[in-house]
């Protein structure tokens, strides 16, 4: 008996000890050299390290054991890749002109199937309604009505079998039970969702389903604040299960807007006695550090426009009215230019207002920013942008004002909220 113990806990061991290798290929003259690889922790990616580039390739040996969702990111072309660990080697070429990834090739068997089942989601999602409606307008005996049944059995078949792949058959069975139904057919009930987020295994926090599954779990909410209460109480907030969840929940509430109900769990988080995990540590920190009276971090400019100073504390003046925005963004194409009217009373005032834009396409970048008489400044990374966490940008426009020492004094939601601020309306 004491032997088989033994036997048993190396095995374990060796498990838990296993290493696997990331190897990443581009075609000679591929610009970018640095890579980012990131883990999932729900619907936050977790660094893991960067990466230069050796002989046209990146390569890591992932120091232990992990099945979920990879990214590679590219930072010098905002460039991100998808990728599955399995727990066993990942292996990826990329097909690129200049410094444009064409296509992606997964060599590794994992990945390959992977790409193969989403592929199959995909269409079902998007082709098989198409089908189903376009059935209605051809007689059943026509040969076009005749391949459009055949193509419908296909999607409506069996997807390919992944048995062998554990976090493959992990994703595709819990994306088919709760984020896969059409809707046409009733979805699951509240607690068989309580039921599978309080008791699944550690491949729901690196799925990346946790996210969309409690969305959907509050959309069907007849009371919010039950529903949230009843969840909580299943996780155990005592638990890094927990914890993450309820990090979720209060970053799904600020993301809409939701303010009293983010309050009050992040209030329950900041009260927690026990140890706090890693992914509720980061969501109470960043939600610190824009709170009213915390002192705006400073943010070192890339290439601002209308503007001598290189930081945003270089700015001086006595209010700053900081705008995250995007020329994307259709709110803030209707905002924005509302402040053009009032921008003379501003300077006059001393106000100044500093736009950070999430975009990443320079030329519509330019055509907004330069029509707007105010600072402006981007990465040109969109949401990959170094800001939008560190400020908890959420959605877009996103305001904050400041007073001359750069402390938050107000957090306004629309336009008019800052005029009214600023006693200009």
């Amino acid at each position: 008996m004491k032997k088989t113990a033994f036997i048993l806990f190396g095995f374990v061991g060796a498990l838990l000890s296993a290493q696997f290798h990331i190897s990443i290929t581009a075609k000679e003259g591929f610009a970018p050299k640095e890579v980012y690889l990131f883990t999932t922790n729900g619907s936050k990616d977790m660094l893991v390290t960067k990466l230069s580039k050796t002989n046209d390739q990146w390569s890591f040996k992932y120091p232990g054991q992990y099945m979920g969702m990879m990214k590679a990111y590219f930072p010098e072309i905002n460039y991100s890749l998808n990728f599955i660990s399995e727990n066993r080697d990942v292996n990826i070429k990329l097909d690129t002109q200049g410094s444009r990834v064409s296509e992606v090739l997964y060599i590794d068997e994992s990945n390959k199937m992977m790409d193969l089942v989403q592929d199959f989601q995909r269409k079902q999602q998007t082709i098989l309604p198409v089908l189903y409606q376009m059935k209605e307008f051809y007689k059943p005996s026509s040969a076009f009505s005749q391949a459009m049944d055949k193509e419908i059995s296909v999607l409506t078949g069996k997807l390919p079998d992944v048995s062998k792949y554990p976090f493959i058959t992990y994703y595709t069975n819990n994306y088919s039970k709760f984020l896969g139904k059409p809707s046409t057919q009733s979805g699951v009930s509240q607690s068989e969702i309580i039921q599978f987020v309080s008791h699944s295994n550690e491949m729901l926090e690196t799925s990346t389903l946790l996210r969309p599954i409690l969305q959907d779990y509050l959309s069907t909410a007849g009371n919010t604040e039950v529903a949230v209460e009843n969840l909580l109480k299943a996780v155990n907030l005592e638990t890094p299960r927990g914890q993450t969840v309820l990090s979720e929940l209060i970053e799904i509430f600020d993301t809409y807007s939701m303010t009293e109900l983010k309050d009050k769990y992040l209030a329950e988080a900041k009260n927690l006695k026990c140890t706090i995990n890693d992914r509720l540590a980061s969501t109470i920190k960043t939600n610190d550090a824009v709170a009213l009276g915390a002192t705006f971090e400073n943010y070192i400019f890339s290439k601002p426009v209308k503007t001598q100073a290189r930081s945003l504390y270089e700015v001086k003046a006595d209010k700053k009215v900081i705008v995250f925005w995007s020329s994307t963004c259709s709110h803030c194409e209707t905002e924005l230019p509302k402040f053009i009217p009032y921008y003379s009373q501003m300077k006059a005032k001393n106000i100044e207002i500093v736009g950070l834009s999430l975009d990443v396409d320079k030329a519509s970048y330019d055509s907004k920013a330069n029509n707007y008489p105010w600072i402006n400044d981007t990465e040109l990374r969109g949401w990959n942008s170094t800001f939008a966490e560190r400020y908890n940008v959420r959605a877009t426009p996103t305001y904050y004002i400041l007073d001359k020492n750069n402390k938050i004094i107000a957090k306004p939601d629309h336009i008019a909220d800052v005029l009214e601020n600023l006693g200009l309306k």
